[in-house]
């Protein structure tokens, strides 16, 4: 699969976060008035300093943790824990070691009650979609990271959110499959049009995915700037990174992020 242009789409906000804090017990300050809006049928990246707390503000639009002040809605529903309008991608892939690829794709929909019949067959589409047909009755330790990664990225896709929120779902994963990754990623959102919110911890990785960047501070965390990269997104993936507004603006972001480095 090759990276494809998504189709042009308003800039309707799906997630919206209004003053957003997170202290955790001991003091520990991880969010202080964070607000940002999320937009339908984009892919927003969190990107910022080590410990900055990206993560946990993911996990708080999850539905996984509580903020300490502030709110999160989603659809214009508050979140107040995890719902059928969002996935997450964890970065340990975070799946059932004793189940096959099969039962580990259909799981969430067995949580909501299918029937075994339907959601394997969900299970199996989205299974030969992230490329792994010919591989659904294998178990997690016969698999690569990068195809466990795929697994998760296919359990995601079979319950239909509306949301996917992934937590550096590459990071573990070699370079030359970290690549090939994103590329099948990019080219499998266009089709489906759902909204994706993201954290990486690479600048470039950041700039090559994103209709919009959300560049954060260093703990405890504040949106200290959104960026958008002027990047069309053609047939060609590698033409991406050759691109000068891809190479401009990953060197922005990376003299934005040196001043909460020192």
């Amino acid at each position: 699969m090759t990276a494809r242009a998504r189709p042009a789409i308003a800039d309707t906000p799906i997630i919206e976060v209004k003053n957003l804090s997170k202290t955790y017990e001991g003091g520990v300050e991880a969010l202080n008035d964070v607000s940002l809006d999320v937009p339908q049928g984009k892919l927003t990246t969190l990107l910022g300093p080590s410990g900055c707390g990206k993560t946990t503000l993911l996990k708080i639009i999850a539905g996984l943790i509580p903020s300490t002040k502030g709110e999160v809605r989603v659809s214009g529903r508050m979140v107040t824990g995890p719902g059928p309008d969002r996935a997450f991608v964890f970065q340990d892939f975070a799946l059932m070691p004793w189940a096959t690829v099969l039962r580990n794709v259909a799981f969430g929909l067995e949580l909501r009650g299918v029937g075994r019949e339907e959601r394997e067959a969900v299970a199996r589409r989205h299974i030969a979609e992230v490329g792994l047909a010919g591989f659904e009755h294998r178990h997690p330790h016969e698999l690569s990271g990068g195809m466990r990664q795929r697994v998760g990225l296919a359990r995601a896709l079979a319950v239909d959110a509306d949301v996917l929120l992934m937590d550096e779902p590459f990071s573990s994963v070699d370079e030359q499959t970290r690549r090939k990754f994103q590329e099948d990623m990019l080219s499998l959102l266009s089709a489906r049009g759902k909204t994706v919110l993201f954290v990486t911890h690479s600048i470039e990785e950041a700039v090559y995915l994103s209709d919009r960047i959300v560049l954060l501070s260093r703990r405890p965390s504040r949106v200290a700037e959104v960026i958008e990269p002027d990047i069309r997104r053609g047939d060609d993936p590698e033409a991406i990174r050759r691109h000068p507004a891809y190479l401009d603006t990953v060197e922005t972001i990376w003299q934005g992020l040196k001043r909460y480095l020192d």
